[in-house]
């Protein structure tokens, strides 16, 4: 079994590599290297287009993990008449930049949004339009109006984002890292990412964000949801 080389991981701005076809198989094309995203951790896989040394442009419609969480499965659309490449082509794989961009923003924002809310997060999801995260919180104290002006507040802070990595020791004797409920980095993992907000938030995270929270722009909450006796759901949008 060969892991694909996730050049996403470093290299988020990147919007299109050559790679080589491993594997091909009704779920979808297998490369050796890939910058595309695959769908985990409330971040939808990207989107784009698979190009083949012969010209013709196939349709990327998205990016999954396979079962083993180790192989990204690049999900064609196949017009009448094409034919998926074949194990050994070389390819140029090209991801919907602007798409990946607004993941990157709202993804970055929703670390933003849970550093001001203090209770453990149950879950995320993150589209290109509209970001949510719940959070364990049995009584509603969150006002739309008041966490809008302070998330903007802090995205106009002009703060870098930055990456670096922790061993799995390390992270057990650092268990407030994680926020989330029930997460866990994967089994195996030698070394484990780390996305840190300086004096804002640091917290084991796969997804992929922008260099600076100025970059992800106004945002608004669209709305705040009791889903459950102990959860509150909260929706943001671009302004």
């Amino acid at each position: 079994m060969t892991a694909t080389r996730k050049r996403f991981d470093d290299e988020p701005y990147l919007d299109q590599c050559q790679a080589t076809v491993i594997a091909v198989n009704p779920e979808g094309v297998e490369l050796d290297e890939t910058i595309c995203y695959a769908r985990s951790g409330g971040q939808a896989g990207d989107s784009g287009t698979l190009t083949l040394a012969d010209g013709r442009v196939l349709t990327l419609a998205d990016t999954v993990y396979a079962d083993d969480r180790q192989r990204i499965l690049h999900v064609l659309t196949l017009a009448d008449g094409d034919t998926p490449p074949q194990v050994g082509d070389r390819v140029t794989v090209a991801i919907d930049w602007a798409r990946r961009h607004r993941l990157m923003r709202l993804h970055t924002c929703l670390h933003l949004l849970g550093s001001l809310v203090p209770a453990p997060v149950t879950g995320c999801s993150i589209s290109a339009d509209s970001a949510r995260i719940d959070f364990d919180l049995p009584e509603s104290t969150l006002e739309k109006v008041e966490l809008t002006e302070r998330l903007n507040a802090l995205i106009s802070r002009d703060i870098d984002v930055t990456v670096n990595g922790i061993t799995p020791e390390e992270l057990a004797a650092q268990p407030d890292l994680v926020r989330t409920v029930g997460a866990a980095p994967p089994a195996g993992t030698a070394k484990i990412r780390i996305i840190e907000i300086p004096g804002v938030d640091r917290q084991p995270c796969g997804g992929t964000h922008v260099r600076n929270t100025r970059e992800i722009g106004p945002v608004a909450i669209a709305k705040i949801e009791k889903k459950s006796r102990t959860n509150r759901r909260v929706v943001v949008n671009f302004a």
